[in-house]
């Protein structure tokens, strides 16, 4: 028997290269149903892959890109596209470079995966939890008690430790290291940051969108990380896409020094210059809020200023218009690794063989987020751990075909 441990979209991918070519694989989870995490970020919009450059697309993998490329070249972002056409879903490329199935839905397209899986000979062992591993025996809880399997051959995608209710809780961190294997902390990636807002900031504006800003900072090595988005403003802070970009240098800065100051540019497209002038101008009658409201400064832009500046501050165009382009935001910390998207850390790289496999166990192999990498969020921790779930049974099939 040849077993995947883990339900996800690495796991799965493994499964449809073994069944494809005429093997039988059994995937185990813990959780009731498969892929779990895969829907929910289905509720946003099923973001796929990424149609930027592929060079471009495989920098976004940071240090982990040279391992990863073989996984990337194996699933490419148009490989991804075809795949999901194959399905009989086709796809679309957004205005950001991002790829969706045209209905943006994420329930449908697993729904057909697993029964083009279940037709080709895979078979599913849901509710059963991996707790163990001696020899070669692999021990799993279900809800008949402890039962014990040998396999031929595993694959595990067992995922990180974000979001633990949908099933990824990285307890398998303890068994491979009882192992010997090397692995590396786990902690959060594509999170949010803890801002001390005030109360009445808080309640007034938590879950409002801040859009159309500049983010910039240095990160540990000096270099200044600098981009135009979106982010959103809740109850404890920030978080969205402009964040979560950023996060594995944010994370990393207030390892070292909390809390941490970036700077946001809330009017990128005028100049300090532009706004100092358009704030010297004569403002009549108009109370100081109906006139920055007529400048476009309102709502969320002009309740941060309230928040940094003193209330006799604010008629004084200079200072307002270098706050508007340069505002502080002191990050505090960031938020725990159950609340975030994804997880950095994992079974280091140096545990493994080209094909994903244990140097120190053979046939078994290990993929997706399990592993020591981290990556943005934009479809790119799709495309990486399916990429890592075709390599590893490649690797499988080349093993089982050579005996």
């Amino acid at each position: 028997m040849i077993a995947i441990i883990g339900a996800g979209p690495a796991g799965l991918m493994a499964a449809q290269v073994l069944s494809e070519a005429g093997y039988a694989p059994t995937v185990f989870d813990a959780m009731p149903s498969a892929a779990r995490k895969f829907l929910i970020a289905g509720r946003g919009g099923l973001n796929l892959t990424h149609a930027e450059d592929f060079d471009l697309f495989a920098s976004r993998y940071f240090e982990a890109q040279a391992f990863l490329q073989p996984a990337l070249e194996t699933f490419s972002p148009n490989d991804m596209r075809l795949w999901a056409e194959s399905l009989g879903f086709e796809t679309f490329v957004g205005s950001s470079g991002k790829v969706y199935p045209l209905d943006k839905k994420a329930a449908p397209l697993l729904r057909t995966w697993i029964h083009k899986l279940k037709a080709n000979g895979t078979q599913f062992k849901m509710k059963h939890r991996w707790v163990g591993w001696s020899n070669d025996v692999w021990q799993f809880e279900t809800p008949d008690g402890l039962k014990d399997y040998s396999f031929d051959a595993v694959i595990l995608a067992l995922g990180g430790a974000s979001l633990p209710h949908l099933g990824s809780t990285g307890a398998w961190t303890t068994i491979l290291k009882d192992k010997g294997l090397e692995i590396a902390p786990l902690k959060p990636a594509n999170m949010g940051f803890n801002v001390n807002w005030s109360k009445v900031f808080k309640e007034k504006f938590s879950g409002t969108p801040l859009k159309n800003v500049e983010l910039s900072f240095r990160d540990i090595n000096e270099n200044l990380q600098s981009k135009l988005g979106e982010l959103l403003v809740n109850e404890y802070g920030v978080e969205g896409s402009l964040i979560y970009t950023h996060s594995k240098y944010l994370r990393e800065q207030i390892e070292q020094k909390s809390p941490f100051r970036v700077y946001l540019d809330l009017f990128p497209h005028r100049s300090e210059s532009q706004l100092k002038q358009q704030l010297s101008a004569k403002q009549g009658k108009q109370s100081l809020s109906a006139f920055w409201k007529r400048l476009g400064l309102d709502g969320v832009k002009a309740s941060l200023l309230r928040e940094v500046l003193a209330k006799e501050l604010l008629s004084e165009p200079e200072l307002v218009a270098k706050t508007l382009k340069k505002f502080p935001l002191s990050l505090e910390s960031y938020r725990p690794i159950e609340e975030a998207i994804s997880t950095a850390g994992g079974l280091a790289f140096e545990n493994l063989d080209e094909h994903l496999m244990l140097k120190d166990f053979p046939r078994v192999f290990c993929v997706g987020e399990m592993l020591n990498w981290e990556a943005p969020t934009g479809g790119y921790l799709l495309t990486g751990v399916m990429g890592q779930g075709k390599q590893a049974a490649q690797g499988l099939l080349k093993l089982l075909q050579r005996e």
